[in-house]
């Protein structure tokens, strides 16, 4: 463990516990945590007692197994309502997804990371392994290419050091040259694509979402299967979907969105 974490103290033990039972996604028995967790047996009891307290860990009697707790829904929740992107972009990005008729993505920049916090399906005829709530990379992305496009120089160089570049399908880029250069031309152009790059059959068109000053706080993408249209069909969608990531840049300036 590091001595950053350990010097957090009890409340840093509390929240890597509480990340564990997170992680599960699903009810979890203390054999389990017990595992993967650093801390002795009766240290890590203490520790899921006090959550449990706290009321950010749900203990279910009848089985013995630790989930989230409701007070940490309502936090997230919280969270959610102010410092994510989509509760300003909501209507934006239904808008579009009922004028393209495709699947329309909403994401953050988080870690080096993309995370989705919104998504709207026109049909059932095609699905994207984009989630809500869940994070992909960004160097194979749409959404992640045109957010790092437009990141100040410290933060790129930042954000390009936290690539994996792990080959996800033929068409994945492998290393940072080649990402330096599609970006170029993404800053050039204004919207970015993904070219199978991260899911097989799967091709998406991206813009990023900027303040009024220019700076890069989310991206939006219009994405559907090569089945359905080819990157000339989604190019030919770029008016719309610029025009909805500059309306959702200019609400959420005036919202004074946090950095």
């Amino acid at each position: 463990m590091s001595a950053e974490k350990t010097a957090d103290g009890t409340v840093g033990k509390a929240l890597e516990v509480l990340d564990s039972v997170a992680a599960y996604g699903r009810p979890v028995r203390f054999s389990e945590l017990q595992t993967s967790s650093p801390y002795p047996k009766a240290t890590l009891y203490r520790l899921l007692q006090t959550l449990v307290r706290q009321q950010m860990v749900n203990l279910n009697e009848t089985d013995g197994t630790y989930s989230v707790g409701l007070r940490l829904v309502k936090l997230a929740h919280a969270a959610w309502e102010t410092a994510s992107l989509a509760p300003i972009a909501r209507a934006h990005v239904a808008a579009l997804a009922e004028q393209v008729e495709e699947t329309v993505h909403l994401a953050q920049f988080e870690a080096g990371q993309v995370l989705y916090v919104d998504k709207r399906k026109s049909n059932d005829q095609f699905e994207t392994l984009a989630q809500v709530g869940k994070v992909a990379p960004a160097y194979c992305t749409g959404v992640g290419k045109a957010m790092m496009a437009f990141l100040g120089p410290k933060q790129l160089q930042l954000a390009l050091n936290q690539q994996a570049f792990h080959r996800y399908t033929p068409a994945t880029l492998t290393n940072a040259d080649q990402l330096q250069a599609e970006l170029e031309h993404i800053r050039a152009d204004g919207v970015a694509f993904d070219r199978e790059e991260h899911e097989q059959g799967t091709i998406s068109i991206a813009a990023p979402v900027l303040t009024n000053e220019g700076r890069v706080i989310g991206a939006i993408s219009i994405a559907t299967s090569t089945a359905r249209k080819t990157i000339d069909d989604l190019n030919r969608l770029k008016p719309d979907l610029l025009q909805a990531a500059e309306r959702i840049g200019q609400e959420a300036t005036s919202w004074q969105f946090p950095a």
